[in-house]
Protein backbone atom coordinates (compact mmCIF):
# COMPACT_ATOMS: atom_id res chain seq x y z
CA UNK A 1 0.00 0.00 0.00
CA UNK A 2 1.58 3.21 -1.51
CA UNK A 3 0.71 6.13 1.52
CA UNK A 4 0.79 10.01 0.88
CA UNK A 5 1.45 11.59 3.93
CA UNK A 6 0.57 15.46 3.22
CA UNK A 7 2.05 17.66 5.64
CA UNK A 8 0.42 21.11 6.15
CA UNK A 9 2.95 22.72 9.12
CA UNK A 10 3.30 26.65 8.36
CA UNK A 11 6.39 26.43 10.09
CA UNK A 12 8.09 23.16 10.23
CA UNK A 13 11.48 24.55 10.74
CA UNK A 14 9.95 25.74 14.53
CA UNK A 15 8.11 22.23 15.33
CA UNK A 16 9.31 19.66 17.26
CA UNK A 17 6.79 16.92 16.74
CA UNK A 18 5.98 17.48 13.30
CA UNK A 19 9.37 17.14 12.23
CA UNK A 20 9.92 14.61 14.67
CA UNK A 21 7.54 12.26 12.82
CA UNK A 22 8.43 13.03 9.41
CA UNK A 23 12.17 11.92 10.21
CA UNK A 24 11.06 8.34 11.94
CA UNK A 25 9.25 7.88 8.41
CA UNK A 26 11.98 9.02 5.97
CA UNK A 27 13.11 6.16 5.23
CA UNK A 28 10.08 3.82 5.54
CA UNK A 29 9.17 1.99 2.28
CA UNK A 30 6.20 2.94 0.06
CA UNK A 31 5.58 6.74 1.76
CA UNK A 32 5.69 9.78 0.09
CA UNK A 33 6.41 12.63 1.99
CA UNK A 34 4.83 16.13 0.75
CA UNK A 35 5.08 19.12 2.24
CA UNK A 36 2.40 21.97 1.55
CA UNK A 37 4.00 25.00 2.74
CA UNK A 38 7.58 24.39 1.22
CA UNK A 39 6.17 23.28 -1.79
CA UNK A 40 3.58 26.47 -2.23
CA UNK A 41 5.13 29.50 -0.40
CA UNK A 42 2.78 31.38 -2.66
CA UNK A 43 -0.02 29.33 -2.01
CA UNK A 44 -0.79 28.92 -5.65
CA UNK A 45 -1.65 25.00 -5.54
CA UNK A 46 -0.39 23.07 -8.83
CA UNK A 47 -3.95 21.08 -8.78
CA UNK A 48 -3.13 18.61 -11.79
CA UNK A 49 0.15 17.82 -9.55
CA UNK A 50 -1.85 17.29 -6.51
CA UNK A 51 -4.38 15.15 -8.13
CA UNK A 52 -1.84 13.19 -9.49
CA UNK A 53 -0.17 12.13 -6.45
CA UNK A 54 -3.62 11.42 -4.92
CA UNK A 55 -4.50 9.32 -7.83
CA UNK A 56 -1.06 7.58 -7.30
CA UNK A 57 -1.16 6.49 -3.78
CA UNK A 58 -3.89 4.26 -1.89
CA UNK A 59 -3.43 5.63 1.87
CA UNK A 60 -3.83 9.80 2.49
CA UNK A 61 -2.58 11.15 5.86
CA UNK A 62 -3.13 14.46 6.49
CA UNK A 63 -0.09 15.43 9.04
CA UNK A 64 -0.74 19.37 10.95
CA UNK A 65 -1.13 20.68 14.30
CA UNK A 66 -4.56 21.44 15.59
CA UNK A 67 -4.70 24.89 14.52
CA UNK A 68 -7.98 27.01 15.65
CA UNK A 69 -9.81 23.56 16.30
CA UNK A 70 -9.22 22.74 12.61
CA UNK A 71 -6.62 22.83 9.74
CA UNK A 72 -4.00 25.04 8.70
CA UNK A 73 -5.14 27.56 5.88
CA UNK A 74 -3.37 25.77 3.23
CA UNK A 75 -4.53 22.85 3.72
CA UNK A 76 -8.33 24.11 3.71
CA UNK A 77 -7.22 25.72 0.32
CA UNK A 78 -5.66 22.16 -0.62
CA UNK A 79 -9.33 20.85 0.07
CA UNK A 80 -11.23 23.72 -2.15
CA UNK A 81 -9.28 23.78 -4.99
CA UNK A 82 -7.83 19.85 -5.72
CA UNK A 83 -11.01 17.86 -4.53
CA UNK A 84 -13.00 18.86 -7.38
CA UNK A 85 -16.65 17.93 -9.16
CA UNK A 86 -15.98 14.88 -11.45
CA UNK A 87 -13.11 13.92 -10.30
CA UNK A 88 -13.37 13.52 -6.22
CA UNK A 89 -17.50 13.63 -6.22
CA UNK A 90 -20.12 13.98 -8.23
CA UNK A 91 -21.57 11.24 -11.05
CA UNK A 92 -18.67 10.75 -12.79
CA UNK A 93 -15.85 11.07 -9.74
CA UNK A 94 -13.90 8.24 -9.25
CA UNK A 95 -10.63 9.37 -8.74
CA UNK A 96 -10.66 8.92 -4.83
CA UNK A 97 -13.46 6.28 -4.77
CA UNK A 98 -11.38 3.56 -2.33
CA UNK A 99 -8.69 5.62 -0.76
CA UNK A 100 -8.05 6.00 2.95
CA UNK A 101 -7.66 8.72 4.59
CA UNK A 102 -6.52 9.17 7.86
CA UNK A 103 -5.32 12.40 10.17
CA UNK A 104 -1.83 12.90 12.04
CA UNK A 105 -2.69 15.97 14.47
CA UNK A 106 -0.57 17.40 16.96
CA UNK A 107 -2.38 19.50 19.82
CA UNK A 108 -0.70 22.05 22.67
CA UNK A 109 -3.87 20.76 24.92
CA UNK A 110 -3.47 18.11 27.03
CA UNK A 111 -5.67 14.78 25.95
CA UNK A 112 -8.05 15.82 28.98
CA UNK A 113 -8.77 19.34 27.69
CA UNK A 114 -10.07 17.24 24.79
CA UNK A 115 -13.56 16.39 26.61
CA UNK A 116 -16.65 17.47 26.65
CA UNK A 117 -15.95 18.33 30.48
CA UNK A 118 -12.35 19.59 29.28
CA UNK A 119 -11.42 23.24 28.80
CA UNK A 120 -11.93 22.77 25.33
CA UNK A 121 -15.33 21.25 25.37
CA UNK A 122 -14.94 18.91 22.51
CA UNK A 123 -13.18 15.44 21.81
CA UNK A 124 -10.30 15.39 19.03
CA UNK A 125 -12.95 13.46 17.10
CA UNK A 126 -15.85 15.47 17.38
CA UNK A 127 -13.23 18.32 16.14
CA UNK A 128 -12.22 16.47 13.25
CA UNK A 129 -15.46 15.49 12.21
CA UNK A 130 -14.95 18.02 8.96
CA UNK A 131 -12.45 15.63 7.92
CA UNK A 132 -14.40 12.58 8.32
CA UNK A 133 -17.20 14.06 6.43
CA UNK A 134 -15.42 14.82 3.66
CA UNK A 135 -13.85 11.45 3.20
CA UNK A 136 -17.26 10.15 2.82
CA UNK A 137 -18.28 12.90 0.36
CA UNK A 138 -15.36 11.73 -1.47
CA UNK A 139 -16.29 7.85 -1.69
CA UNK A 140 -12.93 7.33 0.56
CA UNK A 141 -12.69 5.38 3.50
CA UNK A 142 -11.65 7.28 6.68
CA UNK A 143 -8.93 6.02 9.43
CA UNK A 144 -9.02 6.47 12.90
CA UNK A 145 -6.92 9.62 13.81
CA UNK A 146 -3.23 9.72 15.11
CA UNK A 147 -2.92 12.46 17.68
CA UNK A 148 -0.44 13.65 20.08
CA UNK A 149 -1.48 15.89 22.62
CA UNK A 150 0.46 18.25 24.93
CA UNK A 151 3.28 19.70 22.64
CA UNK A 152 4.52 21.75 24.85
CA UNK A 153 5.61 18.90 27.13
CA UNK A 154 9.15 18.04 24.79
CA UNK A 155 11.62 15.27 25.64
CA UNK A 156 13.62 13.68 24.24
CA UNK A 157 11.74 10.34 25.68
CA UNK A 158 8.72 11.96 24.19
CA UNK A 159 9.65 12.79 20.83
CA UNK A 160 11.15 9.18 20.31
CA UNK A 161 8.07 7.37 21.82
CA UNK A 162 5.84 9.52 19.60
CA UNK A 163 7.79 9.17 16.56
CA UNK A 164 7.78 5.36 17.38
CA UNK A 165 4.43 5.16 17.46
CA UNK A 166 3.67 7.35 14.15
CA UNK A 167 5.84 4.45 12.38
CA UNK A 168 3.63 1.77 13.78
CA UNK A 169 0.00 3.40 12.97
CA UNK A 170 1.44 4.38 9.52
CA UNK A 171 1.91 0.32 9.62
CA UNK A 172 -1.11 -0.86 11.15
CA UNK A 173 -4.06 1.87 11.40
CA UNK A 174 -7.24 0.06 9.74
CA UNK A 175 -10.25 1.50 8.79
CA UNK A 176 -12.61 1.31 11.76
CA UNK A 177 -15.68 -0.49 12.01
CA UNK A 178 -19.42 0.92 11.56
Amino acid sequence: MKTLIIVTHPNIESSNWNKAWLNAVRDEGNITIHELYKEYPDEIIDVQREQKLIEEHDRIIFQYPLYWYSSPPLLKKWFDKVLLYNWAYGPNATKTTGKEIGVAISTYGTAESFQPTGFNRFTLQEILRPIEALTEFISATYLPHFSLNDTSDVTNVRLAQSSKDYVNYLKTVKPADK
